[in-house]
Formats: C-alpha cells, structure tokens, sequence
C-alpha cells in the first residue's frame, strides 16, 4: 500500500493576520505561486495520492487544491486544532500503507526531501522526520503501525507527542525548507540559498 500525502490547509494563520482578512495560504510567492499552491505541488510530484484538510468555508483554498489535484476533505471541527484536522485526514485514509504529514504554509519543502521521506516508509521506516544541520522539521511520516496513535488524536496536540515518545528515523536533506513556515508576512519574501525542486 503505498503512502498517502496529508496536507494540513486548515489553520485561521492568525499571528499572519489578526483580522482574519488576509488568508495567509492564498499569499503570493516571489515565484508566483501562492504558499499552498507551492506546497500541493511539491507532495503532488512525488506522491500518488494528496488529501489536503481545510475549514469550513474557506472555498478558495479548496477549490484551489483540488485543481492541482489533491483530494480536498473539508474538517467541521478544524477550529478546535490541528489534531482535529489531522485525525479528519486519517479517517478518510486509513487503507494507506503509511502518511507522510505536511503543513500548507511550508511552501519551500522540496520535492527530493518528500520522496527520500516516502521511500523510507516505503521500506519499513515506522516514523521519519527529515533534519536540516541537525534541526529536525516537516514533513513527517507515520507507518500503519501506529495507525491506533493517530486515531487518538485530538484537539492542538498534533502528532507531537507520538514523536516525543517512539523512536524516529532522522533523514539528513539539503533542504533548508524543512525549518520554515510563512507566519508573517516577511516571511513571504524569504529567499532560500538552495534550488528549489519545483
């Protein structure tokens, strides 16, 4: 069973933007796509199969993803935190050999860095989680062996505490990407040194 993409598109990005006016994953790149375009995208090279997760009434994000070809699912308790939205993902997937999880405002993940994660999984790794000059970052897979952790899920906690407490399979990348996210909008006109894969 091969792994499936999960694409984490559900979060306010509040500390973005207070108002809530600006949705902080429609932004524009300094390539030209908007940060969850580019982060779609880059799973989407390397992965046959991409379930992104985004609230309730955010249309735009979801139309959106759903033209580049990810299977958009729509999470009603998404508010509550990404555990909520996390745990919608697992349940609409849980055929899948393995999840590799990314978050929608990591826009400079490469595509390399995703597929060396997914043929980790792909040969018995039971949780990866790639590392930059020895910071660890996203993506991170999970294999079906802890497919009961990830149905626990609930509320803002995330996968965290599963990584806090089984043993993870660090992959070393040339991928400074790993590390940032867009939480501002300074974030947006961050260049990275390396080449990006898309």
């Amino acid at each position: 069973m091969p792994t499936v993409g999960i694409l984490l598109a559900a979060g306010r990005g509040r500390r973005f933007d207070p108002s809530g006016v600006q949705n902080k994953l429609l932004q524009a790149l300094p390539g030209g796509d908007c940060v969850v375009a580019a982060s779609a995208r880059h799973m989407l090279a390397v992965l046959p199969r991409v379930v992104a997760v985004v609230r309730p009434g955010d249309d735009r994000v979801a139309v959106l993803l759903r033209e580049l070809g990810c299977e958009v699912q729509v999470a009603e308790d998404a508010d509550s935190g990404m555990g909520a939205s996390l745990l919608h993902a697992i349940r609409c997937t849980q055929d899948a050999g393995s999840w590799l999880i990314a978050l929608g405002d990591m826009p400079h993940v490469q595509s390399q860095t995703i597929a060396a994660l997914a043929a980790a999984l792909a040969t018995g790794a039971e949780i990866v989680a790639p590392t930059f000059e020895g910071r660890r970052g996203n993506p991170v897979g999970f294999g079906r062996i802890h497919l009961p952790l990830l149905l626990a899920l609930q509320g803002d906690q995330g996968a965290r505490n599963i990584l806090r407490q089984h043993p993870v399979q660090d992959i070393d990348v040339a991928d400074a990407g790993i590390a940032q996210d867009v939480d501002t909008v300074q974030d947006l006109d961050t260049r990275l040194d390396l080449p990006s894969s898309a």
